[in-house]
């Protein structure tokens, strides 16, 4: 049941809740106001009167952390890939496949297709040029589906036979993403945002113009977030990494079939030449499969 008491959960309830600062301890003061004292209606506000932002305002539901990574993978979905004449390509979890096959030729996506040639039926991945008016002439190759999964399966294996060399890029691969510089970064901007702070409260106590301190929080502010999602997306990465460092230490045998909860744990991107596939995995590694 939902907060209203519904049935159905709608896209929008669910976007408001992964979006809601209030869920992290946080709190955006006058999100609405009134524009009818009378009827007491409410409308949304667009910058008409001033917000305030209060950190630390309750205690939080989930932790800072987690909410900052929920809002590096919105973010990363909200655009899954733009096309080189500008085409927003939005993110799509129909197939484990989707949105991470390329085209090397001109860098569109690959999209599933159920083809019907001459009067034989398969699923195949065609180029997005070679199906709709991108304005690039593309003369890329179609790949039949169970082509594809063989070579995922292939290079997925290929992993697991070299995994010993494999592991070893992996450690490097997430002490790299141990720095600190961010971390850094965060502790400054927050020292500060704190002295701004003091800064406008005495401004206010006096009647001075605090107007130039409060658009340096604002900045600072974004500053702040920028920080924190970079950190997540960090986290997010060095998570993955290690992930795959714990299924190659556990995994004992081959890959027989195509597993698709594998595969989105795996597999960042497929790109299609003309006679092979590269496929990168998360860890920044990658093997070529010639088909």
């Amino acid at each position: 049941m939902t907060g209203a008491g519904r049935k159905k959960w709608y896209s929008s309830s669910l976007h408001k809740i992964l979006t809601n600062e209030k869920y992290m301890g946080d709190a955006l003061l006058q999100k609405t106001y009134t524009v009818d004292f009378l009827s007491k209606k409410r409308v949304n506000n667009d910058g008409v009167v001033p917000q305030y932002y209060v950190e630390n305002n309750h205690e939080a539901i989930i932790p800072k952390h987690l909410f900052m990574l929920v809002q590096e993978e919105l973010k990363k979905r909200k655009i899954a890939h733009i096309s080189k004449n500008g085409q927003r390509r939005n993110y799509s979890s129909n197939h484990s496949l989707a949105q991470i096959v390329f085209c090397e030729n001109c860098g569109e996506i690959f999209r599933r297709v159920h083809w019907n040639n001459r009067g034989k039926r398969s699923i195949v991945w065609r180029c997005v040029s070679r199906l709709e008016n991108t304005g690039v002439f593309c003369d890329a190759r179609t790949v039949r589906e169970e082509d594809l999964k063989q070579a995922v399966i292939q290079a997925i294996n290929e992993l697991f036979k070299n995994r010993s060399n494999f592991l070893k890029v992996l450690e490097q691969n997430i002490a790299h993403t141990l720095s600190s510089h961010l971390h850094d970064k965060l502790v400054k901007v927050e020292k500060e945002l704190e002295a701004l702070q003091h800064s406008l409260i005495g401004l206010a106590n006096s009647n001075k113009d605090y107007n130039d301190v409060v658009d340096n929080i604002y900045k600072q502010r974004e500053e702040k977030q920028q920080l924190q999602l970079e950190i997540a997306e960090q986290d997010n990465g060095r998570e993955r990494l290690n992930e795959i460092a714990e299924l190659l230490k556990k995994q004992t045998c081959e890959l027989e079939t195509y597993d698709e909860q594998l595969v989105r744990r795996m597999i960042e991107k497929i790109t299609v030449h003309p006679e092979k596939l590269e496929i990168e995995f998360k860890s920044e590694m990658a093997v070529e499969v010639e088909i």
